[in-house]
């Protein structure tokens, strides 16, 4: 699916990087084979590096592309206006009809911040004042709300397409909204719920009929015409959706 982040790459030599340099955070992959940056559109850079990269490559990398990345950053500031990062004092959910206040309840007797949802409104209760906790239990509040919403609709598409699929995760992807993996298993990314609906159906679609084609051939895009005749727009709106998903989840 479409990538919100801009990235460069970069083949690794070995050793293990240090994750202390500032400007920059660094995410040890066990799959990643180069070293790769990555640049959000709300200007977060991240290094990624295979298991037995070495500091000294991952730094230099970095200072050899900072140009770029000093770049990429003004051009994103220019499209994407500054947004807080402190938790919301509201939620609105399109791809799931939900909308609701967040109310935050200091109890100092508690040392995790939990979520209970009440009508239209979500209360937070515990150290509210840890920002981490409160997006964190958000962010629970989110991945469950999205295994009810989803589940049943990938379930009708299923029947509809006639691409099967063995499993379905929620998770809070970087880099995709959803992906099918060779052993029948859908990953989700919950931040859909901040999309129209009709897009959150279009990519259940996209990804149940990597089902039958895992690549993104012709063939691939006939079958999903067949079920969506709307798909190059959808997928075009798609691919800007990252600025519906809010800065405080810190995905983008």
């Amino acid at each position: 699916m479409p990538r919100a982040a801009k990235q460069l790459s970069l083949f690794a030599n070995p050793q293990k990087p240090d994750s202390s340099e500032s400007g920059f955070s660094v995410r040890v992959s066990g799959r990643a084979k180069r070293i790769s940056i990555k640049v959000y559109p709300r200007g977060r850079v991240e290094v990624v590096a295979p298991r037995r990269a070495r500091a000294k490559d991952v730094e230099a990398f970095v200072a050899e592309h900072r140009e770029w990345i000093d770049d990429t950053r003004r051009s994103f500031a220019r499209d994407v206006p500054p947004e807080s990062l402190d938790p919301p004092k509201s939620l609105t959910l399109p791809a799931a009809n939900v909308a609701v206040d967040i109310v935050y309840r200091q109890d100092a007797t508690a040392n995790r911040v939990r979520v209970r949802r009440y009508g239209n409104t979500l209360v937070l209760t515990g150290p509210i004042d840890d920002r981490e906790q409160c997006v964190d239990a958000l962010q629970r509040w989110l991945k469950a709300l999205a295994k009810r919403v989803f589940e049943p609709q990938l379930k009708s598409l299923s029947h509809l397409t006639g691409n099967a699929y063995k499993r379905v995760q929620i998770r809070g992807q970087k880099t995709c909204w959803g992906s099918h993996s060779s052993n029948g298993t859908i990953s989700l990314n919950y931040s859909l719920l901040f999309l129209a609906p009709e897009l959150l159906r279009y990519l259940l679609i996209h990804e149940l009929c990597h089902g039958r084609h895992m690549d993104h051939s012709p063939s691939f895009w006939r079958h999903v015409e067949q079920f969506e005749p709307n798909y190059r727009e959808l997928d075009r709106r798609l691919s800007e959706g990252w600025r519906d998903v809010p800065a405080w989840l810190g995905i983008h």
